[in-house]
């Protein structure tokens, strides 16, 4: 649930484009080219429904990722503010990738046990 609402919520950002003057198709893209890490981590969460030591890792590297590039990105004095922004998307894709890597390691427990 909480991957779905993460996902939910970086495809909300996306909605910024329909307040430019872009058209129509200009506007399919722009959704389109704002959605891709909404599509990816939907990805990403499909598989790791059935691997979820794929989702803990994918979900912890994207949440680093993030924070690498918003901090290279943006050009904001001090550089450690947008370190602190960048929590409120890092924060729970770190949640996620744990509570991911936690549910395999429960599995493979109960599997042993069998």
């Amino acid at each position: 649930m909480l991957s779905i609402l993460l996902i939910v919520f970086l495809a909300i950002f996306s909605l910024d484009v329909f307040d430019g003057d872009y058209g129509f198709w200009g506007t399919v893209l722009g959704l389109l080219i704002h959605n891709i890490p909404s599509f990816i981590l939907f990805g990403i969460l499909i598989i790791s429904w059935k691997y979820e030591m794929v989702g803990g890792v994918a979900f912890i590297l994207a949440g680093m990722s993030y924070m690498v590039f918003t901090v290279v990105r943006e050009s904001v004095e001090p550089w450690y503010m947008l370190l602190i922004l960048s929590l409120i998307l890092v924060v729970p894709a770190f949640l996620i990738g744990i509570l991911f890597i936690v549910g395999w390691f429960k599995k493979k427990k109960i599997a042993r046990a069998a």
